[in-house]
């Protein structure tokens, strides 16, 4: 595949499907001619296996496909307030140190229920 690859124009590739590489700010990128089949799928190939992606489709037609992490809906409370996100990386990280609260003490809690009586 290294041999079909050349710098070449994006309005190029869409003429003739060649391999080639466009050169953006971030990084340069692969285009690549596909074929969609009939039912509308399309193979994105071995680095997008078992990923999750983002599909945006333009007005002008283009479709743009970017990897992604999702938070489940019922997750988004913790990202969305900074103080219970910040206490629970402050908890990761001191399990990650093995610091961790003084256990209980269970010999005085047995004591204690041995006092109440029941009702």
């Amino acid at each position: 595949m290294s041999q079909n690859r050349k710098k070449v124009p994006k309005a190029h590739l869409e003429k003739c499907g060649k391999v080639g590489i466009i050169q953006n700010m971030k990084a340069s990128a692969t285009a690549l001619t596909k074929h969609v089949d009939s039912k509308g799928r399309l193979t994105l190939g071995e680095d997008f296996a078992n990923e999750t992606v983002l599909v945006e489709t333009h007005a002008d037609g283009e479709v743009t496909v970017r990897r992604a992490r999702v938070i489940p809906v019922r997750e988004c409370w913790l990202y969305e307030n900074k103080a219970a996100l910040n206490s629970v990386r402050r908890g990761l990280k001191q399990a990650t140190e093995q610091r961790f609260a003084a256990s209980p003490d269970l010999a005085t809690a047995a004591e204690l229920a041995g006092q109440l009586q029941d009702e």
